[in-house]
């Protein structure tokens, strides 16, 4: 380790997978009469290992906590990536290449990111809920992510009501045709399977997103 340099902290899986108040990987829940000290499970950077004892509420509650904090560290890459190439200009791309991160997943991370601000996102759905409706107003985001949140829709099931609302209203659209080669095809498909998004979704937040950017500059 360089000189000066002060090493990261290393996070406390235990913690984020049990939800242990002193993070010592000890089971929250003493009243399914577990051992003191008896660890559910074991995190490591490559995998998990289970008590064979694990009772079932304890293994569920395990699940919901990793899907929480899965959310939650795309909508942190992504903001990572905005404050990157705002603060520190080119120099950003050395620090993506050192996390060994795909460049084009972080920047649809930061695609949505930055199309909500932290006090719009909803903390009771997923980070691909709002990439459904990134291509949406504001206004309309809020409106279809309140209902899903309502809801307990899931993903899939926000992604179908979008679908069928596009349908109805496909008389007042107008069609775009763009000639592509089929590598750059191919490029924008991945791009949009990683933001969760179909490949017409994924084009009109993008477009959406770099209309915007050149407004707020004054360019248009």
């Amino acid at each position: 380790m360089s000189e000066g340099i002060a090493k990261p902290p290393v996070p406390n899986r235990m913690r984020l997978l049990e939800g242990g108040a002193a993070g010592n990987g000890e089971l929250s829940s003493q009243a399914a009469g577990r051992p003191r000290g008896r660890r559910a499970a074991v995190p490591t950077a490559t995998g998990l290992s289970f008590d064979p004892l694990l009772p079932f509420d304890a293994w569920s509650a395990i699940g919901a906590r990793i899907a929480r904090h899965a959310s939650a560290t795309t909508w942190w890459l992504g903001d990572w990536l905005i404050y990157g190439q705002t603060k520190y200009g080119r120099r950003y791309r050395e620090a993506i290449a050192a996390t060994g991160l795909d460049y084009q997943t972080l920047r649809n991370y930061a695609m949505v990111a930055r199309r909500f601000e932290v006090s719009r996102r909803q903390d009771g759905l997923s980070f691909q809920h709002h990439a459904k409706v990134c291509a949406l107003s504001d206004a309309d985001q809020d409106k279809w992510l309140d209902t899903a949140c309502a809801q307990g829709w899931t993903r899939n099931e926000l992604r179908r009501r979008l679908r069928s609302r596009r349908l109805l209203a496909a008389g007042s659209l107008r069609a775009l045709r763009v000639e592509v080669s089929g590598e750059r095809e191919q490029r924008w498909r991945e791009a949009a399977n990683a933001s969760g998004c179909s490949l017409e979704e994924w084009m009109t937040s993008v477009l959406d997103d770099a209309a915007r950017s050149h407004s707020d500059n004054g360019t248009v």
